[in-house]
């Protein structure tokens, strides 16, 4: 990706908090136009990942895709095939076309460890997408609790949809009680 490090929503944001010159010096040092080494093998080690995009309303939308390690690889430093679909019904479902924007985040809470890629959608076939990675950044891991994910086969299903005006009780607590 040619330009800035930043789009123009994260440059508005730096400007008003005083930090755009500095973050437009910083931002080419740790984004990178493709993935280094390490960052290949830490996707492929991963049973799960984040994926982002955004709908035709401009509503953002983040699901996770699972499978177990080695269900994303890096054919090339610019590229990841992850084997892995939103469930029917997900609202991700239908926004993972070709050329779709997305964002990808993967953590391995175990070692406080998370990285991110940013890029295009490429081929998305019946058991999974390619992505034509632009970005390529660490992300700091001071939020991050040590945990220990495993992956379980199975693919629950999917609840239908349903609409709510707020949370209730029990998860209001259940977040207040979450320590990341």
């Amino acid at each position: 990706m040619a330009g800035p490090s930043f789009h123009t929503g994260e440059q508005a944001l730096q400007t008003r908090a005083g930090s755009r010159e500095r973050l437009a010096e910083v931002g080419p040092r740790v984004i990178r136009p493709a993935m280094p080494e390490p960052h290949q093998a830490f996707f492929g080690q991963l049973p799960f990942i984040v994926v982002g995009a955004v709908d035709g309303d401009g509503q953002p939308w983040a699901s996770l895709l699972t499978g177990a390690p080695g269900f994303i690889t890096a054919p090339a430093d610019d590229r990841l095939r992850i084997e892995a679909l939103p469930p029917a019904g997900d609202p991700l479902e239908g926004l993972l076309k070709a050329g779709a924007r997305v964002g990808l985040l993967g953590i391995e809470a175990h070692a406080r460890r998370r990285n991110r890629a940013n890029g295009r959608t490429g081929a998305v076939d019946g058991a999974g997408i390619d992505v034509h990675v632009e970005q390529s950044f660490g992300n700091c891991p001071k939020y991050i609790q040590p945990r220990q994910a495993e992956y379980a086969p199975g693919r629950p299903a999917f609840p239908e949809h349903t609409d709510f005006t707020g949370l209730g009780e029990p998860v209001r607590a259940l977040v207040a009680a979450a320590d990341t």
